[in-house]
């Protein structure tokens, strides 16, 4: 299991600071990804998160302006679980356009779409020529209150749905992932496609 120490900091601070993902890829492709980069750190309240996307103009769905029309949309997904059993544990799927679809799930893609988060994520997007971003954050007592925390580590998935195509809800999506599941088919609701998050805190000023 891929691990890091995620920074911890009082005051907030550029991303760049933070920790650095990289070393995302296409697990059931053999070419190379276009360039997807995670920055992270956490304060007192929240774990703090932005993603870095590269290629051409995202590629976006929007009809009724829907959570659900994330599925057919270019998108960066973070998941969270409690434990091996994935039952349960949360995802978020955010488009370039920072609309966020949030649901509960159980082994095995028993999807629980009303489920909301209970704060705002404080969702902040930008779209450039060559890259989209986006910045989020979440609260440290609500991860802690869905027993997401084993002592100071967070399981995590962090992933890239890179849209190639679309036409309609018609689309062609290519998978990245910073950890790669050993799947046969593309498959991030299984527990091999997490990582571990430990938070860094010497004094352990955060409130869980």
């Amino acid at each position: 299991m891929k691990n890091i120490i995620v920074p911890y900091f009082e005051t907030p601070l550029d991303y760049a600071n933070g920790i650095e993902i990289n070393d995302f890829t296409y697990p059931w492709k053999e070419d190379s990804p276009p360039s997807t980069i995670f920055h992270v750190y956490h304060d007192k309240k929240f774990l703090h998160f932005r993603f870095t996307a590269f290629g051409p103009p995202p590629l976006v769905y929007i009809k009724d302006n829907h959570k659900l029309e994330v599925i057919h949309s270019e998108r960066i997904e973070i998941f969270f679980k409690q434990d091996d059993e994935l039952n349960p544990y949360y995802c978020f799927e955010i488009d370039p356009h920072g609309r966020v679809l949030d649901y509960q799930a159980h082994h095995y893609r028993d999807f629980n779409r009303d489920w909301k988060w209970s704060d705002d994520l404080n969702i902040k997007t930008e779209i450039l020529a060559d890259r989209y971003l986006v910045s989020g954050q979440f609260k440290l007592s609500i991860l802690s209150g869905l027993g997401l925390f084993k002592g100071d580590k967070l399981q995590v998935g962090l992933y890239r749905g890179h849209c190639t195509s679309l036409v309609g809800t018609d689309m062609n999506i290519q998978w990245i992932s910073w950890v790669d599941p050993q799947t046969e088919e593309p498959d991030f609701h299984v527990v091999s496609s997490f990582g571990r998050f430990r938070l860094e805190d010497p004094t352990n000023l955060y409130s869980l």
